[in-house]
Formats: structure tokens, sequence, C-alpha cells
């Protein structure tokens, strides 16, 4: 019997011990399960779960620190320090540093008033950021994290990096089925790390950051 992983969150699929709670009884092939047959956690469809292989180990390749020779610096737009404040006063208020938060609110409020409103952006714009992403930023983000042993870093960048597939999973079935993938169901967003869920109710625990569902808020059709 095979297992099969699935390249968005992480899911794996035990051809032996199958999925019982969703009818789906033990010994069930991969190709016994239907064609539009999605991952319980996150709804990527077949086509993006791999064959699990088991590979010889090998040693770790020692990264090199990436210069700021390596990349351009710019400084970030109004929208982005919106941003990028906000998560930090999230950050904050995990550890109950609840003064610290507040600051850190309102200065994500002042750079998202004053931010310019952006240019209506294409599908093949977005996907090319998120490939970008995934196939050179978090790579370098990485390797600085490595060599400078932060390991709280190298945590943000594994939910990121999952985050972002997902992210990039969703996209490709809504260029598929267009507005039909948000009819009739709801939107939720793990408060905690990003995950982004299209369903009716969301799983129990987030795929990504493990907090429970009470942190995977339900989100308004306006913010999509």
């Amino acid at each position: 019997m095979k297992t099969y992983i699935c390249t968005v969150c992480g899911y794996i699929y035990d051809e032996a011990a199958g999925i019982p709670e969703a009818g789906i009884a033990p010994d069930t092939k991969w190709a016994g399960l239907p064609d539009d047959w999605t991952c319980p956690l996150c709804g990527a469809s077949k086509d993006e779960f791999e064959e699990q292989t088991v590979q010889a180990s090998s040693p770790p390749k020692q990264n090199e620190i990436i210069s700021e020779e390596d990349h351009e610096l710019r400084e970030l737009s109004a929208g982005e320090k919106s941003a990028l404040f906000s998560n930090l006063s999230k950050g904050c208020e995990k550890q109950y540093r609840l003064e610290e938060a507040e600051y850190f609110n309102q200065l994500s409020e002042y750079f998202k008033n004053i931010s310019k409103p952006s240019e209506q952006s294409q599908f093949s714009d977005i996907f090319k950021l998120l490939t970008q992403n995934l196939n050179t930023d978090y790579a370098q983000a990485n390797s600085t994290a490595v060599n400078a042993s932060d390991r709280g870093a190298l945590r943000a960048l594994v939910w990121g990096e999952k985050v972002t597939r997902i992210l990039s999973s969703i996209l490709t079935r809504y260029e598929k089925k267009k507005n039909d993938l948000l009819k009739d169901t709801n939107i939720y967003v793990c408060e905690i790390c990003g995950f982004v869920y299209v369903g009716d109710v969301p799983p129990e625990i987030c795929p990504v950051c493990k907090v429970p569902n009470m942190k995977i808020q339900q989100i308004g059709r306006e913010a999509v």
C-alpha cells in the first residue's frame, strides 16, 4: 500500500488506513478516490498530491549568507508597512504584551490610511509574485535564518511557505471555477498564521500552525 502527501499543507493519505470517518474504507487505493476528491485539510485537488517515496538521507548543504549585494533593497510601501505592523501587533498580543500591541496597531492604521489604493491586479501578476516567493524568496530567507541560527524566523518561514502554497492552490482553483468556487460556501482565515480555508466548516485544527479552530475566523465577502 502507498501513501500520498499534499504538497500544499502536508496532509498524508494512507491507502492502508483510508479515511473511515469520511466514508473512505481502509485499503482504498489512490486511483479509487473520486477525481474531484480534495484534501480534507486545505481543499487541494488530487493533482496537488505526490506519492511518498523513501529517499536516502544526505548531509545538509552549507547555506551561504545572502549579502545586500545579492538583492535589491527598497523602502516598503505604506500598505506593506501597515501589514508588517499589523503582524507585529498580533505577535505582541500572543505574548500578552498589550501595550506594545496597541502601539503597533496604531502604526498599522496610520500607514493603512495614507496608503494609495492599488491598481486592480491580474491573476497573472499575483501568480508571478507567489511563484517568486516559493521559488526564490523563501530559499533566500531560510538561508539567512539558518546562518543566523534564528529558530523563530525558521518556524515563521515554514508557516509562511505553507500558507503561500495554499493561497496558490486556491487561486489556481478559482481560475478554473471562477465564482462557483465561492458559491454557497464560507471563507475562513487563521488569525495566527494566515491559513485560508474555503468550505462549510473549518478543520478542527489549523493544518499549518496547529492551533484549535477557535482561532480560525470566518471572513466577510467584502474582504475577498
